[in-house]
């Protein structure tokens, strides 16, 4: 997009202008915080504070200004809720931690978003990174994201967060060793834009096992450390055992009905969108996702969530 001299003074004009950037900007909220309502409050707050601050707009490049005023609502949101994780074991110590859509993520490298778009790539919006950034304290998230995700230099970096450029180097390098200790060190799984063929046949699988209510089936499926959490419930089942007791519940005689599974996309991994009818009821309802991470041709953890979201992936509430 090219340079822009002055903002307009008339309101549409101006949400016409920056209404473009509105999908990239909330992935980039997103990944500050972790949370897809919370990126939908910082975006609406990065447009109003745009539009309070156009007349200190000094003529530049439009994209890298509206970054700038929604990186710092986030560092002003995460120094208001002061939430940060200490330490991470599982995603069950980030509760407010919630799946992204894919189909919302493929918004930002559509032909529509233009050249300047940048690819989501699946390292930026797993939700192990995500997870993990959690432990930076913001600043250095903020620096990490400005510039090895958006590929912002030094300079452009250090000034957006009224940094020096040294003081944003260093925290640029404590960042990075962060992620160096915490990440799995497999880029070649990480570098795909989508589930590969085989997660997307491991899904279909996982989806009939859970259909059938078959135990046996579904336990085939998984590596025998398999870990399940259930943001923004505490709770951490590690290894096939603990896995049996959620499937005997879900499946056994005591179970609250039938299941329908969707298959679905959330953070650049397969997922399963599941509809329960209940005993009595002749209608399947959303009820949660299971978001799938595979290595090796197992599923080696399942994070689930509920089903709140299920409206931004496109989902209906029910299935007949």
């Amino acid at each position: 997009m090219p340079d822009i001299d002055v903002l307009p003074s008339d309101q549409a004009e101006f949400a016409a202008l920056v209404e473009p950037h509105r999908r990239e900007l909330h992935v980039h909220c997103y990944r500050m915080l972790g949370s897809f309502d919370d990126a939908e409050d910082l975006v609406q707050e990065t447009f109003l504070r745009a539009w309070d601050k156009r007349d200190t707009f000094a003529g530049s490049a439009l994209r890298a200004w509206l970054y700038r005023i929604a990186t710092n609502a986030c560092l002003d949101a995460l120094r208001r809720n002061a939430r940060r994780v200490p330490t991470l074991t599982s995603f069950a110590e980030v509760p407010w931690l919630q799946p992204y859509p894919d189909r919302l993520l493929d918004e930002v490298a559509s032909p529509e978003a233009g050249p300047d778009a940048l690819v989501v790539a699946k390292e930026t919006v797993e939700l192990a990174f995500l997870a993990v950034i959690q432990l930076l304290p913001a600043r250095q998230r903020a620096v990490l994201i400005l510039r090895d995700v958006l590929g912002w230099p030094a300079g452009e970096t250090a000034a957006a967060l009224e940094m020096t450029v040294p003081a944003a180097n260093s925290a640029l390098q404590r960042a990075r060793t962060t992620l160096a200790e915490r990440l799995p060190d497999q880029p070649q799984e990480w570098a795909a834009s989508e589930p590969s063929p085989d997660e997307r046949a491991l899904l279909a699988r996982f989806i009939d096992a859970h259909e059938r209510q078959d135990v046996a089936a579904a336990v085939a499926l998984v590596r025998e450390d398999i870990r399940v959490t259930m943001p923004p419930n505490p709770w951490c089942f590690d290894g096939v055992d603990a896995m049996l007791g959620l499937l005997e519940r879900a499946f056994g005689p005591e179970s609250a009905g039938d299941w329908r599974l969707v298959p679905t996309r959330a953070n650049r991994m397969p997922t399963a969108a599941s509809y329960l009818r209940a005993l009595g009821d002749d209608t399947y309802r959303a009820f949660k996702f299971d978001v799938l991470r595979v290595a090796d041709g197992k599923i080696v953890e399942v994070t689930t969530f509920d089903a709140h979201l299920f409206p931004a992936f496109g989902l209906p509430p029910v299935l007949k």
